[in-house]
């Protein structure tokens, strides 16, 4: 009899259940949130085990590559579809969550989500950590522009690169407690930029020397993080059945027009 398996991950341990064909509960239990445990921990019921499934965040992504290679049939599931099937029920518990995540295995009520190897991982990671070091130092130049802007002082249209030159210039007649403070904020505007400068050379160096980035390059208006951003999105382009599929992916399905005409994501009329 086949058996499906249901883990609820957590940091240190993670909650398993074990159901049959007939949705019986065959065990149930807690082992440590590392691969080999939980290897161990199924190994009894290796030669039955059909799915066993597991949410989708960082820690199930990190044990489906630990596991997949030693044979164990783990899916990761979508978290959105599964937050909503856990949602159901009345005592949400660890314990329940791992025997409702193994009864989805059983019914095939789940949603499986493609998981990058790791190499596109680390890329997806270079593109994540560069835009949120950008996100953040847009952030505190438009507070300081702020701050300044509540004292007549207006740093007006300036580079990244002589900003912080110019709000110096600002700060030579103003009080000195409102410059420190100021100046703080230049201390991690600093930083900040250090920091996304140095990503953004690594982002370089990967794209000159990737082939698939460079062609994609060639395409009028495509960068060198458009180009990256959208290879780590595709991955395996082989388990995308028709091209179609690939623009409904990255939200590029032919739009309509006013007029009734079909225009794709390129601008050509369909």
């Amino acid at each position: 009899m086949k058996l499906y398996v249901g883990l609820d991950v957590g940091l240190e341990e993670a909650s398993l259940c074990i159901v049959d064909s007939e949705g019986v509960t065959v065990r149930e239990g807690k082992v440590s949130t590392e691969p080999e445990a939980i290897r161990c921990a199924l190994e009894g019921s290796a030669d039955r085990l059909d799915r066993v499934g597991v949410e989708a965040p960082s820690l199930g992504i990190w044990l489906y590559r630990e596991l997949q290679p030693a044979g164990v049939p783990i899916i990761v599931v979508e978290a959105r579809h599964m937050r909503v099937s856990l949602s159901t029920m009345r005592n949400k518990t660890d314990r329940n969550d791992a025997r409702c995540i193994a009864q989805m295995m059983r019914l095939d009520w789940y949603r499986g989500v493609h998981v990058k190897n790791i190499d596109m991982q680390k890329m997806r990671s270079l593109l994540a950590n560069r835009k949120l070091l950008k996100r953040k130092l847009i952030d505190i130049e438009n507070h300081i522009r702020g701050t300044l802007r509540a004292y007549g002082l207006l740093i007006g249209a300036v580079g990244r690169g002589g900003y912080e030159a110019r709000v110096r210039e600002l700060l030579e007649h103003s009080d000195p407690i409102f410059s420190m403070m100021i100046e703080a904020m230049l201390d991690v505007r600093r930083a900040i930029f250090e920091g996304y400068e140095r990503l953004h050379r690594v982002l370089l160096l990967v794209v000159q020397h990737d082939a698939v980035c460079r062609r994609l390059m060639t395409v009028p208006g495509v960068g060198p993080v458009a180009a990256l951003s959208f290879k780590v999105g595709v991955d395996d382009p082989r388990r995308f059945a028709r091209s179609r599929t690939v623009r409904a992916h990255f939200g590029l399905t032919p739009r309509r027009h006013q007029s009734g005409t079909s225009i794709d994501y390129e601008g050509r009329i369909c």
